[in-house]
């Protein structure tokens, strides 16, 4: 029989993902109150901004693991900075095809090259380069030394793309720290407030439980590697 390694801690975490996913559903889907100009499409705003706010804290996760393996030089720096940008890559994903389904209806388009729209996609590209450039590489030394330095220098990309609808003229709406009469915002209400705040904490617990798996997935393949690497060395020898 299978034992199961995975921390008592994690599991915690895997069922207070559960718990706050549901609850976050429930306050989207029956506490907060149609929206008077987009109706019920509008719902899927909740968990659009929670998606795209993942997958940047996931790229954020990722520099930090990669400036760290660049100063000590530790694989398993390597492995966290890999687990972030893969994450983050999905729920980027999840936020430009949820951008999409809501803006159908309201800009009677599935996609246009709004500031926002196209640097979220740049954002999403130069991830996946950085995929392309791992599955190059073959020395892991020399993988994450490359890998780290890209992804560092890759998450300038993160910021512009926040800051793109504030500095570019745009359609997409300002949620918070807006002034500006000619940039469009979108006023909620409590009840919008909490579903859009509580979806943001259940998107963040759900990140967290999914980085936690894919960083001890990847320790582990990376012992097996390891392992392989040392019994190939012992036949040649």
């Amino acid at each position: 029989m299978r034992s199961d390694n995975t921390p008592s801690l994690l599991r915690l975490v895997d069922v207070l993902a559960i718990i706050s996913l549901s609850a976050a559903f429930l306050l989207v889907m029956f506490y907060a109150p149609i929206e008077l100009t987009m109706g019920r499409v509008q719902k899927v705003f909740y968990f659009h901004v929670a998606a795209s706010w993942t997958g940047m804290l996931g790229f954020l996760v990722a520099t930090v693991a990669a400036i760290a393996y660049l100063k000590t030089r530790d694989l398993k720096w390597d492995t966290a900075s890999l687990a972030g940008i893969e994450i983050g890559m999905v729920f980027i994903a999840l936020g430009i095809f949820s951008g999409s389904i809501w803006a159908r209806p309201v800009w009677n388009t599935w996609w246009t090259w709004d500031p926002r729209l196209t640097t979220t996609l740049i954002m999403e590209l130069i991830y996946a380069a950085y995929l392309l450039l791992r599955s190059g590489l073959d020395d892991p030394k020399n993988r994450a030394r490359l890998s780290a330095v890209y992804a560092t220098v890759g998450f300038v990309s993160v910021p512009l793309t926040f800051i793109s609808i504030r500095v570019f003229r745009t359609i997409h709406p300002v949620l918070v720290g807006s002034s500006d009469p000619s940039v469009g915002t979108f006023a909620m209400s409590p009840r919008m407030q909490a579903a859009f705040f509580g979806s943001l904490a259940a998107f963040t617990i759900l990140f967290i439980a999914l980085y936690w798996h894919r960083y001890c997935l990847g320790m582990a393949q990376n012992e097996v590697q390891q392992k392989r690497m040392e019994i190939e060395a012992g036949g040649e020898g």
